[in-house]
């Protein structure tokens, strides 16, 4: 009974999210990468779009396909009386919306738990602003955010200028956020209005710096080499060819460290912290003799967190099982790994192909 097989097979492998049915009204990135990782689970998510399709299409091709693998597309007016129609017949087929507008667009839109809770109590309602619904339509792009909440400042060396992290981090952030809000609110078996925003989501992340502030008035510092606020040696070393990221967090670590790059002392944490300086120079000169690659060999088999900087290219060539194949494209893909279970990454789909 082959039939019967392939039906075992496929239910064998069904995602942990398979049967819960997002709706998504996304644009560019936050919204778009939270339900992109829930497909990748098993949800299936349908992107409503405006009928010349969502805005990141028209930034290419690869770059849409990164955002929204494994999803479906309905082109709907969302301004017209069929539209809304439409909208109300779908919600009340699914668990969730999602949404990342300005405050006033999702309003405007309908896209609320109290304007939708008529065709659906329990459906949940996840919105992705910039400072929160109620805190206006004031723009709140990725960089923007990062230069609002602190991060930009934080980062970069302290002779230059602030510096942008040179991918999405709020966005990204933000959407993983977003997703877990998603989540929590269907296990809780209630309908209900979830708001996650890009400010407070970065503020979230800089949590330690936040709290030293906050409890002990310490202000934050942008440190050479994207240093370590606490834990010395932590940062980035030039060395004879190439940089190095070392991360001793614990007298341990240091102690194997030292005994391979020959350096006495600095036996504990405070005192290498109190010694910062004096101590950054020494281990400075130690790396100089030997590459990266070199002392990442050394250190990696010794258990201590070191790792030559490389490139994307560079990584994602040592990386392999990370990129998956998506129809014509290659992609990285999802990094939640679940026993028995393989993501069934199908390709992005063309604007309007679920619309019948």
């Amino acid at each position: 009974m082959p039939g019967a097989g392939a039906s075992h097979a496929a239910a064998a492998n069904a995602g942990p999210l398979d049967g819960i049915r997002i709706l998504e009204v996304g644009t560019m990135l936050a919204g778009p990468y939270a339900t992109m990782m829930l497909a990748d689970l098993g949800a299936e998510v349908t992107k409503l779009e405006p009928l010349d399709g969502e805005i990141s299409r028209q930034v290419g091709d690869s770059y849409f396909a990164s955002l929204n693998r494994g999803k479906r597309s309905i082109c709907l007016d969302l301004t017209s009386a069929d539209g809304q129609s439409t909208l109300g017949e779908l919600v009340a087929q699914s668990h969730a919306l999602l949404v990342n507008l300005k405050p006033s667009a999702v309003r405007r839109l309908g896209l609320t738990y109290e304007a939708l809770r008529q065709w659906n109590e329990r459906i949940v309602c996840v919105a992705i602003t910039g400072f929160g619904l109620d805190a206006g339509d004031d723009p709140a792009f990725d960089y923007v955010i990062q230069a609002a909440t602190g991060v930009a400042a934080l980062t970069g060396d302290p002779a230059g200028p602030p510096t942008l992290p040179g991918y999405s981090s709020a966005d990204n952030s933000t959407g993983l956020t977003a997703a877990l809000g998603l989540l929590a609110q269907i296990v809780s078996g209630r309908g209900g209005q979830v708001e996650v925003s890009l400010s407070e989501v970065m503020l979230s992340q800089l949590n330690y710096h936040a709290s030293a502030y906050l409890n002990e008035g310490k202000q934050p510092l942008r440190r050479p080499f994207g240093a370590h606020a606490y834990y010395v040696p932590a940062q980035i070393f030039p060395t004879a060819e190439g940089y190095l990221a070392l991360f001793i967090t614990h007298d341990g670590f240091w102690k194997t460290f030292a005994a391979e790059a020959d350096i006495d002392g600095f036996a504990t944490m405070a005192e290498r912290a109190a010694h910062r300086d004096e101590l950054l120079a020494i281990v400075l000169g130690a790396l100089s003799s030997d590459t990266a690659a070199g002392w990442e060999s050394r250190l990696r088999p010794l258990g201590i967190p070191a790792a030559a900087v490389r490139t994307l290219p560079e990584a994602l060539a040592a990386t392999p099982r990370a990129v998956v194949i998506v129809g014509d494209y290659r992609l990285v893909g999802s990094p939640i790994r679940i026993a028995g279970f393989e993501p069934d990454y199908g390709p992005p789909p063309r604007l309007g192909e679920h619309g019948a």
